[in-house]
């Protein structure tokens, strides 16, 4: 058998790259960058007691950064970490007790979140070469508004005695402040992605460059 149907019988092995220890370290330092921010004071400005804090910033960055798989799984480290009991949950909780709670929306909201943005990404890298930082504010924002508010409004209402209705005026006080952390996020990205761009862009190149197999 040649090589070349070696690879015909085996594409896993040429269209998909396995984590190397870069790619590891990444997802660390990345749900440790969602831990640190979850660990800043948040000020509870909703009527059901949920703080309004810097992790939707590093979810968003996250994805934005590593692309959908390895966002991922950092940002489901960080939150199967905090139930199994750290304190890295904002203002200092943890545990699976948190699920029964206001917020438990938003954080079961946030791995999904991450590799929804991270996908949208990965398709911003691919099409466009100008106006990046806008494609990446308008695909946070769109997974902010999809994912993490539409999730968060259902687990308010689940946990609480309030209707849909309610649970959803209450969200709405989060959305000027996700603005702002969504257009940090995705300038935040922009830099990084042309320091560094290995993390992301020559991976996502290399993909699209590749034939389609038959």
């Amino acid at each position: 058998m040649s090589n070349t149907d070696t690879a015909v019988k085996n594409p896993i092995s040429t269209g998909r790259r396995r984590w190397n220890a870069t790619d590891l370290g990444l997802i660390a330092v990345f749900a440790a960058l969602v831990a640190g921010a979850a660990l800043v004071p948040g000020l509870a400005v909703n009527g059901f007691g949920v703080p309004i804090t810097f992790q939707t910033l590093a979810v968003m960055l996250t994805g934005l950064v590593l692309g959908p798989g390895r966002a991922f799984a950092a940002v489901g480290l960080y939150t199967l970490l905090g139930l199994a009991g750290l304190p890295i949950f904002s203002q200092g909780r943890s545990g699976l007790g948190i699920l029964a709670g206001p917020s438990a929306g938003y954080i079961i909201a946030f791995p999904i979140a991450a590799f929804v943005v991270g996908w949208l990404a990965t398709i911003v890298i691919r099409r466009t070469t100008k106006a990046r930082a806008l494609w990446f504010f308008v695909s946070a924002a769109v997974t902010s508004a999809v994912v993490v508010h539409s999730l968060g409004i259902v687990g308010i209402a689940l946990n609480t005695k309030a209707t849909l209705g309610q649970a959803f005026l209450s969200d709405l006080v989060f959305y000027p402040g996700d603005m702002v952390k969504n257009i940090l996020a995705a300038v935040i990205a922009v830099a990084l992605h042309r320091a560094f761009p290995d993390i992301l862009v020559r991976r996502v190149r290399r993909s699209a460059a590749r034939p389609a197999k038959a």
